[in-house]
């Protein structure tokens, strides 16, 4: 809706700044479609592939990551 008001706004015409809302609503409409296709397609993918692939290790979750600091105190050691 600001594009057209935009264009009003610079001189276009209200037949141009109509025509480049209904072309932006389009387009909008179209990259909508195809991102919910992607989305679905990645979750069947994922879907078929089961849980059996979930890293090098097979673990998820908290506590998956090992080394680095463990939570405690935060002050250093004299």
């Amino acid at each position: 809706m600001l594009v057209p008001v935009v264009l009003v706004g610079y001189g276009t015409s209200l037949a141009g700044a109509a025509g480049s809302a209904v072309g932006l609503a389009a387009v909008t409409g179209v990259c909508r479609v195809l991102l919910r296709q992607s989305e679905r397609g990645a979750a069947r993918l994922i879907a078929e592939q089961g849980c059996a692939h979930r890293g090098r290790h097979g673990r998820t979750g908290a506590g998956a990551h090992r080394g680095g600091r463990h939570a405690g105190g935060s002050t250093p050691g004299d």
